[in-house]
C-alpha cells in the first residue's frame, strides 16, 4: 500500500465558488476550496489529505516563523482547447522543489505524494480552472519546519501543503525597472538557486526603494562585481540584441526557471538565436547607444513573459522600442499557450493531463 493509494478527501460543505468574478481575476486575490495537507514526522512522510481551505493552527515556537525553513513553488493548471484539465510541466516543478528543500536541509517530498496529491486536488476543484484566454489556476505548494521548539536546529517536523487560485496575467504593462548595484538578491554560495521565502523577503527593501523613485521592480547584479544581470525582480532576465534571445547561465545565486527552460527551448524550435551567457551593464548600456536591443523582458510563471519598457543604468533611464505581437517574447508566449491548451502538439512531453 502506497502513500497515495487512497487519499482521503474531506470535501468543503460551502464552495466559495459563487463568490469569484471570472472577468476580473486579478492575480492572488481567489483561493479554490480545498488544500491538500501532508505531515512528516518520526522520519516518515505521512498520509497526505484534501480538507477544505482553512487556517493553520501553529505553536509560537514553530520552528519556521524563527529560522526560516521555508520552500514554496509556482505552477499552473490550464484549461485545454477540449475541456481537459492540464497541469504543466508538473514532474519538473517537483524536480525544483525538491533542490529546494534540499538546500534548506529540509525532507524531501515523495514524487509520488507531490504528483497524485496534485491530481487529486486539481480534480475536485475542476471548476475552479479559468477558461477565459490568458488565466490559468495558480498551484502552490510550498512546506515549511512545523517542529514546536525554539532552539536553533534543522527541523525533524514539516508540513506539506497545496493550494490553488484562479488568476490572470501579471505584469502586462511594460515595466520600468532599474538595474540595482548595492543591495543583492543572492551571493554564490548562497541560496539563489532554491525558492525560499528569505530570498523573498531579503528582496523587499530594495525594490521598495526602487518604487520610492518610480520604477516598478529592479534588475539584480551579481554580488561579487555588481557587474552581471542576474535577475529581474522575481523573474529570469531576457534580453534581444542583434536578434538573438540572450539570459544569464543558470548558477547557485540564479533561480532555474521553468518557465525560462521552456522559453529557450520553444526559441530554438522556432530558429531563434540563444545565448546563454553572461550579460555585462556596459553591454546593455552600448546595446542602448548602439540601437541594438530591441527587446528586454522577465520570464516566470506568474506573467509569462512581462515587457520591460525603461531600464535605468547609473541614473539614466533608457527606453526600449514600443512593442508589437511580432516580438520575439510575444512569438514565444503564444507558442506555449498552444501547447498548454492543447491547439498544438506537445512535442516535449511537457503537458500532464487529467
Amino acid at each position: 500500500m502506497t502513500l497515495t493509494a487512497n487519499i482521503p478527501v474531506q470535501k468543503t460543505t460551502h464552495s466559495h465558488i459563487e463568490e469569484v468574478d471570472f472577468s476580473n481575476l486579478g492575480f492572488g486575490k481567489y483561493v479554490a476550496d480545498h488544500m491538500l495537507v501532508c505531515d512528516y514526522a518520526n522520519g516518515t512522510w505521512q498520509t497526505p489529505q484534501v480538507l477544505p481551505f482553512g487556517n493553520l493552527s501553529l505553536s509560537p515556537t514553530t520552528l519556521a516563523l524563527h529560522y526560516g525553513q521555508t520552500v514554496f513553488e509556482g505552477m499552473k493548471a490550464f484549461r485545454m482547447d477540449d475541456g481537459r484539465i492540464n497541469l504543466f510541466r508538473v514532474h519538473r516543478h517537483h524536480e525544483r522543489l525538491a533542490k529546494s528543500l534540499s538546500r534548506m536541509c529540509m525532507a524531501i517530498v515523495p514524487e509520488e505524494v507531490f504528483v497524485e496529491g496534485l491530481k487529486v486536488l486539481i480534480a475536485l476543484d475542476k471548476d475552479w480552472v479559468p477558461t477565459a484566454p490568458g488565466t490559468a489556476l495558480y498551484i502552490r505548494p510550498f512546506a515549511f519546519a512545523s517542529e514546536a521548539k525554539f532552539g536553533v536546529k534543522v527541523s525533524d517536523e514539516y508540513k506539506f501543503i497545496i493550494f490553488s487560485g484562479p488568476v490572470a496575467g501579471a505584469f502586462q504593462k511594460p515595466l520600468r525597472v532599474k538595474v540595482e548595484t548595492e543591495y543583492v538578491r543572492a551571493s554564490r554560495g548562497g541560496t539563489g538557486a532554491a525558492k525560499c521565502g528569505g530570498n523573498y523577503g531579503g528582496a523587499y527593501y530594495p525594490t521598495q526603494l526602487a518604487k520610492e523613485a518610480g520604477y516598478d521592480q529592479v534588475l539584480w547584479t551579481d554580488a561579487r562585481e555588481n557587474k552581471y544581470i542576474e535577475e529581474s525582480g522575481m523573474m529570469n532576465a531576457m534580453f534581444v540584441i542583434d536578434g538573438k534571445l540572450v539570459t544569464p547561465p543558470l548558477s547557485d545565486s540564479i533561480l532555474d526557471g521553468i518557465t525560462r527552460d521552456s522559453l529557450l527551448t520553444l526559441a530554438t524550435d522556432l530558429g531563434i538565436p540563444v545565448e546563454t551567457r553572461p550579460v555585462a551593464i556596459d553591454e546593455l548600456e552600448k546595446a542602448f547607444r548602439q540601437h541594438t536591443i530591441t527587446e528586454a523582458f522577465g520570464a516566470g510563471t506568474a506573467a509569462i513573459v512581462a515587457p520591460i519598457g525603461t531600464i535605468n543604468i547609473n541614473g539614466v533611464d533608457y527606453h526600449l522600442p514600443a512593442y508589437d505581437d511580432k516580438a520575439i517574447m510575444f512569438r514565444l508566449r503564444d507558442k506555449l499557450e498552444l501547447i498548454r491548451t492543447g491547439k498544438e502538439p506537445d512535442i516535449h512531453n511537457w503537458n500532464f493531463v487529467l
